[in-house]
């Protein structure tokens, strides 16, 4: 439930105008006895943020590490679609969901809770909010990726990780999930094209310069990765890598 409510922090911004006294629907009279609505702007408002819903949860969470190691970890095996994207997307969504489940559960306790029970303003619990997601991002963000930000933005006076902003730290992380990603993609795929070379080798000294080297090393791969227990291996190794520092 706390999961289902934590997108509503996204919208407090938006929702504050509530408070303003400005309606969402405004009901009037027609000449012929019945009613008019009309749609203030609050609803374009709320619509436009939970079009960027999706982005934002993706890209200050551990979703986009997860979901690039596993591409990758299927394009090493060479198994083409299986699993499936579906099967890769729901794996990677409920495994973003252990790992960020701290932060949510702060963010419920400090931020979402406070507002739903009057106890805060929505200004306040936006801004309680970011609180747990700066920590975590912070913790797996690169210093280098956010000096180049900072350069680029022209915010280069940074003296403490409390002073950098928000906007500034948002692509710096993002940035920082895909070096780490494609460095673990890199030694996924070392042990899996040792087994391609070798099957190419042998096939090229007996001749069989025809046959398709994926076709006898796939087997082997598969084999391999079912015997070191690959799937609890990288799935353990990313949750413990965002905690691991």
């Amino acid at each position: 439930m706390r999961l289902l409510l934590l997108p509503l922090l996204l919208l407090l911004p938006s929702l504050g105008f509530a408070a303003a006294g400005i309606e969402a629907i405004t009901v009037e009279p027609a000449g012929d006895g019945g009613q008019t609505y009309t749609l203030t702007i609050q609803v374009l408002i709320l619509m436009t943020a939970l079009s960027m819903l999706p982005a934002v949860l993706m890209l200050t969470t551990s979703f986009t590490r997860i979901i690039i190691v596993l591409a990758l970890l299927r394009q090493a095996l060479g198994t083409a679609q299986t699993p499936s994207n579906q099967i890769l997307l729901g794996l990677a969504l409920f495994l973003t969901f252990f790992i960020m489940s701290p932060v949510f559960n702060e963010v419920y306790d400090t931020a979402l809770k406070p507002y739903l029970d009057e106890q805060v303003s929505a200004e306040q619990a936006f801004d309680a909010a970011q609180v747990p997601f700066r920590e975590f991002m912070l913790a797996q963000t690169r210093d280098d990726d956010i000096a180049l930000f900072a350069r680029i933005s022209g915010a280069e006076a940074l003296n403490d990780a409390e002073d950098v902003p928000f906007s500034l730290l948002m692509p710096a992380f993002a940035t920082s999930e895909l070096k780490t990603a494609f460095q673990i993609g890199f030694l996924l795929f070392i042990p899996f094209l040792v087994i391609d070379l070798v099957v190419a080798s042998v096939l090229m000294s007996m001749g069989m310069m025809m046959l398709s080297p994926l076709i006898i090393s796939l087997p082997f791969k598969i084999m391999l990765f079912v015997l070191v227990d690959g799937w609890a291996l990288i799935l353990g190794t990313l949750a413990t890598s965002f905690y691991v520092r």
